[in-house]
């Protein structure tokens, strides 16, 4: 089955086309351009840049996959979690494709499409623990099969992408933040600056109890302490520091946390998605890690860490050929259980 997919959750515009698990092509239209000199990501010049690119980035993807519009069998789109006017965007392109195709149609958990990346390109033998870590979202779940899935924990403020956005920010380092702070980080000493390690301790810590979760809001404010406690211009190998201590102390709690998820479920693989799985240290580390406890470590490639359609694509290809159909009147979330 060719499955056209379509990603607008946030700030980047994707469409990818699947001829069962094989990528044909996968575009991504990127806004970094656009949010830049703001910081972040402003929700209604999101929507704005959808609504301009997604035309062009579907006949992008459809182009790349030697394909015309009347060979495609099927249509998937991401309906949440997400910026509600980023995601109808996409969402109502889809569906128009559909009705006037009259092509199956199916939603796809913008998450769930993370938890199945890594699928796009190795095979992943079920059960696993998966954390997805991004500019939105820092979460473990613990994926038994294809569509069951158990919420372990998420964090309670902060995602950790967001932190790192915020701090870059800080820093002066401009937007997205993550990439800058992991190529300073390089040339920092993770031990210069002792930042604080917010570690939530429950005294279950098991799956039942659903308590494995994440803080960054105090990881963050420490930055900020330090930096105003230091006022002038730095030096770089002072901001190259900062990174660095920074970035382990962030790699220490997302690791820590996933490894007593790891002994409390005794999965036998891990898999790290998000863009912040594109990471390098928490690459390193998390390899670290999985030698250690024995259990098998999958990341999917850089290009499936950020957002992505192909990883629509996929997680909608697996409810088609399990005879699942949304409705065309299907709605955009902006809060979407998994």
């Amino acid at each position: 089955m060719r499955v056209l997919g379509v990603e607008s959750s946030c700030d980047d515009t994707a469409a990818a086309v699947l001829d069962g698990r094989r990528v044909l092509s996968s575009i991504v239209a990127s806004q970094d351009d656009v949010h830049r000199r703001f910081g972040g990501i402003v929700p209604e010049l999101a929507s704005r840049s959808h609504i301009r690119n997604v035309r062009s980035v579907i006949e992008r993807a459809l182009v790349t996959a030697g394909l015309e519009l009347d060979q495609i069998d099927a249509v998937a789109a991401t309906n949440g979690p997400g910026l509600v006017g980023s995601l109808l965007v996409g969402l109502s392109a889809a569906k128009a494709i559909a009705f006037a195709r009259d092509l199956p149609f199916v939603a796809v958990n913008h998450i769930e499409g993370h938890l199945l990346s890594a699928l796009l390109e190795e095979e992943v033998e079920f059960p696993y623990l998966a954390l997805v870590v991004s500019g939105g979202h820092t979460s473990l779940y613990f994926a038994e099969k294809l569509r069951s899935y158990r919420t372990l924990g998420a964090t309670r403020d902060d995602a950790a992408g967001e932190a790192y956005d915020k701090v870059a920010k800080m820093l002066g380092l401009g937007f997205p933040g993550g990439p800058v702070l992991d190529k300073l980080a390089r040339d920092g000493d993770p031990k210069a600056i002792r930042f604080p390690r917010a570690r939530l301790k429950n005294p279950l810590r098991s799956v039942e109890s659903g308590s494995f979760e994440f803080s960054f809001s105090g990881l963050k404010t420490a930055v900020w302490q330090h930096l105003r406690d230091r006022p002038g211009e730095l030096d770089p190998a002072a901001i190259a520091d900062i990174a660095a201590s920074f970035q382990e102390a962030v790699v220490d709690m997302l690791l820590d946390t996933t490894g007593a998820a790891l002994q409390s479920t005794q999965a036998p693989a891990l898999v790290i998605a998000g863009g912040v799985s594109a990471n390098s240290r928490l690459r390193q580390r998390a390899a670290e890690l999985s030698a250690a406890r024995g259990v098998r470590l999958h990341i999917p490639p850089m290009r499936y860490c950020t957002d992505n359609a192909a990883m629509i694509a996929l997680a909608g290809s697996f409810r088609l050929a399990a005879g699942e159909r949304d409705s065309l009147t299907t709605n955009a979330y902006a809060d979407l259980e998994l």
